[in-house]
């Protein structure tokens, strides 16, 4: 099985046709939607897991690459600083994936970054600036 993050660059006149559906049905892959912008007549993007036999999988990325759509691999990363992260938990409540925890022994944050998928949610969150995106 292969399995990676990536990001589909959707043309606009793409954002209406059944491409990501086309993938599970034709190509028997398997995917997690980890944020998508999606809207009519505007370029659409979308990260995702893809996952799926390795022959499927090179068909599939044909296949997105045939209907003209853009793909490239999720390159950025999360990262926390900890010398500046004071603990205080403001990114706790709006990590979707609980990739940010409070350890409720000590009242630390964990940060566990093998679940994070970069929404990117945490910055603005963090008032000390201490998560940060590296690419």
């Amino acid at each position: 099985m292969k399995s990676k993050k990536i990001v589909l660059h959707f043309p606009k006149d793409l954002v209406n046709k059944p491409i990501v559906y086309r993938l599970i049905k034709e190509y028997d892959l398997s995917f997690n939607i980890l944020k998508a912008k999606i809207l009519p007549d505007e370029e659409g993007l979308m990260v995702m897991e893809l996952e799926g036999d390795e022959s499927d999988y090179r068909k599939g990325v044909r296949y997105l690459k045939k209907a003209g759509v853009s793909m490239q691999p999720l390159s950025k990363d999360v990262r926390r600083d900890d010398e500046k992260c004071t603990h205080c938990g403001a990114c706790v409540v709006c990590c979707p994936s609980e990739a940010l925890s409070v350890n409720r022994k000590t009242g630390e944050i964990n940060f566990e970054t093998e679940k994070c998928i970069a929404c990117e949610l945490c910055i603005p969150a963090c008032p000390t600036k201490a998560m940060v995106l590296e690419f």
